[in-house]
């Protein structure tokens, strides 16, 4: 992987690892997904059913922190380990 720089005033380049990194213990990453895609994130999690719009809470790093079927809960979750949410699409 490459990577990423910003110019302006001064140049900033950042690895994908410190990229991911940014953020950490300090943001969660709030992406709706299918459960069909459950597996993908949470590997060796039971099966469900298919076509359940559910909720997935990822660290800044992108490891997964839950999975609910409710926003709000997700949310929550966040705000109860004083992380602060971005939604992902």
């Amino acid at each position: 992987m490459g990577m990423i720089t910003k110019t302006n005033d001064a140049d900033f380049e950042f690895t994908p690892q410190e990229l991911a990194a940014l953020g950490g213990g300090k943001l969660a990453y709030l992406k709706p997904i299918l459960s069909d895609e459950i597996g993908e994130i949470f590997p060796g999690a039971p099966e469900l059913a298919p076509g359940l719009h559910l909720f997935v809470l990822l660290a800044a790093d992108g490891s997964p922190i839950m999975i609910t079927d409710s926003k709000d809960a997700a949310i929550a979750n966040a705000w109860e380990h004083d992380l602060e949410t971005v939604s992902l699409h």
